[in-house]
């Protein structure tokens, strides 16, 4: 369950971080140069450290994220099958897939 939480913390974070790099605090208008930040308008600068920090985050929630895989299913089911048919049978050693 904490899991669950965490990782929906790190998404209502990211969501957070797209709104923040909107450069929505500027006044539109006013004819002052920007900031500069890094050698880039700060408008810029904060923009791409927030996306930089959602990639961040975003990896973080696919890491705690349970994705499930049919295909694993399928083995185990063919796997269950064959050893239903002979029930003296060992199952196959684990090995790599050679390409």
């Amino acid at each position: 369950m904490r899991r669950v939480w965490l990782r929906r913390s790190l998404l209502a974070l990211i969501g957070l971080l797209f709104v923040v790099s909107v450069p929505w605090y500027r006044r539109a208008g006013t004819g002052d140069p920007p900031g500069m930040l890094f050698g880039l308008p700060d408008w810029v600068a904060v923009a791409l450290v927030c996306y930089a920090a959602a990639a961040f985050l975003n990896a973080g929630a696919w890491l705690l994220s349970d994705v499930h895989d049919s295909l694993d299913d399928s083995l185990e089911e063919a796997l269950e099958e064959s050893l239903e048919e002979d029930p003296g049978a060992e199952p196959p050693a684990n090995r790599e897939a050679t390409p």
